[in-house]
């Protein structure tokens, strides 16, 4: 059977046949994620020799094998067929045949008493040889199959069979995720958006985040990324499935070029997890590298103002670390303090930066817009040149400098006063955002609210009297 690349088989099931199913894709389709189309199916190679009949016969040989569903063959039927046969191949026509129809009884069988959880188990035992040696079959044959299969979760009558289905199928997804990540990848989509439960969908996405790892694939699922707010409320995870979801992503861009915001803040979401509850006390520890991590970050970034990191117990931790402890008071340097408290931070500890890749010159930059917002926040709404020059220790010629880039950042609002040498703020971005902070929003709104109240009611009141005295002139002219 083998050895001939122009042996042909038409294999005619007993019993009686299966009528299609309109709501299962044939093989000759590919299942793909929601918002795009499908591609067409590569037409057959045309059989060496003579003319010859197309209907259920496939050709074989040893380079191409390609499914084209040209019968009213039910397509789970036909994937088994193909898979066997091609399982078979090199045993020859009178040890293959047997084989090639006892398993497609066995799936008929299943079919026909709606076995779906057995037949998953029968579809990817026959095909393991594809996953494990995908070079024999095309790639898009191979994601048709698959998509044939992640097909069954369709037809199941309870959400636990469709999840057990899920498992099977993920199982031999992320076996050799180094081989064709993509294609693994695009077939766990597909079985993704295939599924009704939002844990069988959690589940999925799980496993495509170890494929895209394990895989180096991540160009392939950090599109997904911003959507994962929406996706875990959509889930409904509770607080240990997010802390390891966050964290795996976190680990994903890391490495990511082009991904250090995006890598801060998924170290936020994770770190932001710990509560500081008797239930973290056991794995908080386990977060400190990433909260070293985190801090750096937030330092390192010439774009990040604003953090909180330092009112989370995964990062407060570090303070009564002898490890980590000085990493920590560089935070709170750059989120409490100004630029010469940096200055005699650096001259103390000239190697731990170097050692976290921080450099120097980049710091002052970053400490010294820092410290014109912890002016901000300390003054009345009006700043003098004086006050600036001192604490960003500057000359007198590079305050307005200064000013502007902090206007460029939109860290900072305001008028410059030349005359009076003075800047008026307007609107400053805090540092550290907490409850202080969010006290201080209720009281502005709250005047806001007066404020608008008041003008309101000296509106009507006028408005009153306008009518007021309309009335007293139509009076008059009567």
């Amino acid at each position: 059977m083998g050895g001939n690349p122009n042996y042909r088989t038409q294999l005619t099931l007993p019993n009686r046949p299966i009528p299609p199913n309109p709501a299962t894709p044939s093989p000759s389709q590919t299942l793909l994620p929601r918002n795009q189309s499908p591609r067409p199916h590569p037409s057959p190679p045309s059989p060496s020799g003579g003319g010859g009949s197309s209907g259920s016969r496939q050709r074989r040989n040893n380079k191409m094998a390609t499914i084209v569903n040209t019968t009213e063959e039910e397509p789970m039927l036909a994937v088994v067929r193909f898979t066997a046969e091609l399982a078979w191949a090199d045993a020859g026509p009178e040890v293959a045949d047997p084989e090639v129809t006892r398993l497609c009884l066995e799936a008929q069988e299943h079919i026909l008493a709606g076995r779906w959880l057995d037949m998953a188990s029968l579809m990817l035992a026959s095909a393991d040889l594809l996953l494990t040696s995908p070079s024999r079959v095309p790639d898009k044959d191979l994601e048709c199959i698959l998509s044939v299969i992640c097909s069954l979760v369709t037809k199941v009558g309870s959400e636990d069979e469709a999840l057990q289905i899920t498992e099977l199928i993920c199982a031999k997804l992320t076996q050799q995720p180094d081989d064709k990540p993509a294609l693994r990848l695009k077939v766990l989509f597909s079985l993704y958006n295939l599924l009704p439960s939002p844990y069988g969908k959690a589940f999925v996405y799980k496993k495509a985040l170890e494929i895209a790892t394990a895989g180096k694939a991540a160009e392939c699922i950090i599109p997904s990324f911003k959507n994962i707010d929406s996706f875990v409320s959509e889930w409904g995870i509770g607080n240990l499935e997010q802390r390891e979801l966050y964290l795996a992503i976190a680990r994903i861009l890391k490495d990511h070029k082009g991904m250090t915001k995006e890598y801060f803040n998924f170290l936020n979401k994770y770190l932001a997890t710990f509560k500081g509850s008797d239930d973290d006390s056991a794995t908080i520890g386990d977060a400190k590298e990433e909260a070293v991590a985190a801090i750096v970050e937030f330092v390192k970034s010439s774009t990040l103002f604003q953090c909180d990191l330092l009112n989370m117990p995964a990062v407060a931790q570090l303070e009564k670390d002898e490890k980590y402890q000085l990493v920590y008071e560089l935070l709170k340097i750059f989120l409490t303090k100004r630029l010469d408290s940096y200055l005699e931070f650096q001259t103390a500890n000239s190697a731990l930066l170097k050692d976290y890749g921080l450099v120097h010159e980049e710091c002052i930059t970053k400490m010294r817009l820092m410290s014109l917002l912890d002016l901000s926040s300390h003054c009345s709404g009006e700043i003098p040149y004086s006050a600036i020059i001192e604490a960003l220790q500057i000359n007198d010629d590079e305050v307005e400098q200064w000013i502007v880039k902090a206007i460029a950042f939109k860290i900072l609002d305001c008028r410059v006063d030349q005359l009076n040498q003075t800047i008026i703020v307007s609107r400053h971005t805090e540092r550290i955002f907490g409850m202080p902070q969010w006290q201080g929003l209720r009281t502005k709104l709250g005047v806001w609210r007066g404020n608008i109240a008041s003008a309101i009611n000296t509106i009507r009141a006028n408005k009153v009297s306008e009518e007021g005295a309309q009335g007293m002139q139509g009076l008059m002219i009567r």
